[in-house]
C-alpha cells in the first residue's frame, strides 16, 4: 500500500484533455465525446476553471429519449458538483474520492485534475490508476 501512495496524480493523468464549454450544445458534445472515444467532458468556464462535467451516458440516454431540444446548452445538464482532485494528490486519494460515498455505492470513473490555480491540467481515469499499481507488481 505504501506503493501506491507514492503515485503521484500528475504522472499518470492524460493531460490530453477534450473538455467543453457551458455554452456548448448537447448535440456537439455528444458529437466530441464519440470521435474522441471518451466518456466525460469537463466543463470549463473562460478561465479554464472546472465548473462541470458532462458523461456519454446521460447525454446519450437523453438524446435517445427526446430529452433535449437543439438548444439545450451544456450548462442545462452538466453535473454542477465536480469531484475533482489536485495533481500533487495521490493514487490513494484519487481512489477514495471515486468511491464517493466510501461504500462502493457509487464510483466515479473520472477526475478531472486541477492545479493549484483551479485550472484543468488532465484528467484522471480508473484504468489510468490500475496501470500504475500494475507496473508495481
Amino acid at each position: 500500500m505504501e506503493k501506491i501512495k507514492e503515485i503521484i496524480v500528475k504522472n499518470i493523468m492524460s493531460s490530453d484533455v477534450v473538455s467543453v464549454s457551458p455554452e456548448s450544445g448537447v448535440v456537439e458534445a455528444f458529437e466530441a465525446l464519440l470521435k474522441n472515444k471518451i466518456s466525460c467532458l469537463p466543463v470549463v468556464n473562460q478561465n479554464n476553471e472546472t465548473i462541470g462535467i458532462v458523461t456519454t451516458t446521460d447525454i446519450g440516454y437523453n438524446l435517445i429519449i427526446d430529452e433535449y431540444t437543439l438548444e439545450t446548452t451544456i450548462a442545462d445538464v452538466m453535473t454542477k458538483n465536480v469531484v475533482t482532485i489536485q495533481e500533487d494528490e495521490s493514487a490513494v486519494d484519487a481512489l477514495k474520492k471515486m468511491d464517493l460515498h466510501g461504500d462502493g455505492r457509487e464510483i466515479i470513473n473520472q477526475l478531472p485534475v486541477i492545479n493549484s490555480e483551479n485550472k484543468l491540467v488532465g484528467i484522471l481515469s480508473d484504468g489510468d490508476i490500475l496501470r500504475a499499481i500494475s507496473k508495481l507488481c
